[in-house]
């Protein structure tokens, strides 16, 4: 097969030997999708993340959604198996919260459109929230809460309309519920945008003021970031400089992580959270010779890309299967997406398409 050579963190799927929970001290923790989905814990989830801590893992707890305050969060994980402080809680309505007040005067007045958690996180950044266009606030931001109406959404477009600075917490598009995906806070900022125009400062995942909330709030020296996201967790830690562990509990699945561009590649895979606990295998590729294209192993499984198309031979665990897959995808795809190479097939043989 010629020359032999390990892949590299971020152009493939990386290895480690050790479990992750010893190799980095801090686990920065997605909640919808990957700790929980609506209002039930994902499985393996809650024994997985109690030997994590065990194994002397620090668990923070780093969430887009911006309704609920860190303590609902801390006592809805505690509810469901997972002991946590509301120091262990990080959300975006903190990290928005932390933007406007680099902005604004101390003591200024917010219009704030969303849930209890970002009212919260603005009072403690000095700020008052106000819930009419009408009061003079210095500055509007959105949240996500289940509960807002046209009402709250028409005072944000007349306040940006008039051209205060306009915030938001995330714009994530979707929201993962246990009967599928909603909207998230991103489709209810379009309707202001719609309304109003403009563009607002965005602080949440996978922008670098929630990156610097978590670790001003967390003192992390060796994070991993954990999610089930490619383009808020995945692209948040390329965009920190810091590792990652996708998980397919959530929205992403092993077709969108085949045809990922660089930035939503992660350092590692796993089906849940018991990837927290184990070694990851190291992906082996082979340069090219006259055999034919390169090929990339991992386990029992080889992977390569024929004219286009995703090809796999071997068997053993479906994990493995995928890593190789996807080290053959993103090597043959370069610096763009893969979205254009056939891995139906491939898909199909780990019982994943």
């Amino acid at each position: 097969m010629g020359e032999q050579g390990r892949t590299g963190i971020r152009t493939r799927t990386g290895g480690n030997e050790r479990p992750l929970c010893a190799e980095y001290d801090t686990a920065l923790l997605d909640l919808d999708g990957v700790v929980y989905a609506g209002g039930e814990a994902v499985g393996h989830a809650v024994e997985s993340l109690e030997s994590a801590r065990d194994g002397g893992m620090r668990l923070a707890y780093v969430t887009n959604n911006a309704s609920r305050t860190p303590r609902e969060v801390a006592a809805l994980l505690t509810r469901l198996g997972v002991p946590a402080e509301a120091a262990e809680v990080i959300t975006s309505a903190q990290a928005v919260a932390r933007l406007i007040s680099e902005q604004v005067p101390a003591g200024s007045r917010v219009l704030a459109i969303g849930g209890e958690g970002l009212r919260v996180a603005l009072r403690e950044r000095g700020l008052e929230p106000v819930a009419s266009a009408e009061e003079g606030p210095a500055a509007v931001v959105q949240g996500y809460d289940p509960k807002l109406g046209w009402e709250q959404l028409a005072e944000a477009a007349y306040a940006v309309g008039r051209g205060v600075p306009w915030f938001a917490s995330n714009t994530d598009l979707t929201i993962p519920t246990a009967r599928g995906l909603a909207p998230g806070n991103g489709a209810l900022v379009e309707v202001v945008r719609t309304a109003a125009g403009g563009r607002p400062q965005v602080a949440g995942k996978p922008l670098p003021p929630m990156h610097r909330e978590t670790i001003l709030r967390t003192g992390a020296r060796r994070p991993l970031v954990v999610g089930d996201r490619l383009d808020t967790d995945i692209e948040g830690a390329h965009a920190g400089g810091v590792d990652s562990l996708l998980v397919l509990t959530g929205v992403a699945d092993a077709a969108q992580l085949l045809a990922a561009p660089p930035h939503h590649r992660p350092t590692y895979v796993a089906a849940d959270l018991r990837g927290l606990l184990a070694g990851h295998p190291e992906t082996e590729a082979a340069v090219r010779d006259a055999a034919g294209p390169e090929a990339h192993r991992c386990g029992g499984w080889t992977a390569r890309v024929v004219r286009g198309e995703l090809l796999l031979e071997g068997g053993g665990d479906p994990l493995d299967g995928l890593r190789a897959g996807c080290a053959a995808a993103w090597t043959a795809a370069g610096e763009s997406s893969g979205e254009d190479l056939e891995t139906a097939k491939a898909l199909a043989r780990l019982g994943l398409g």
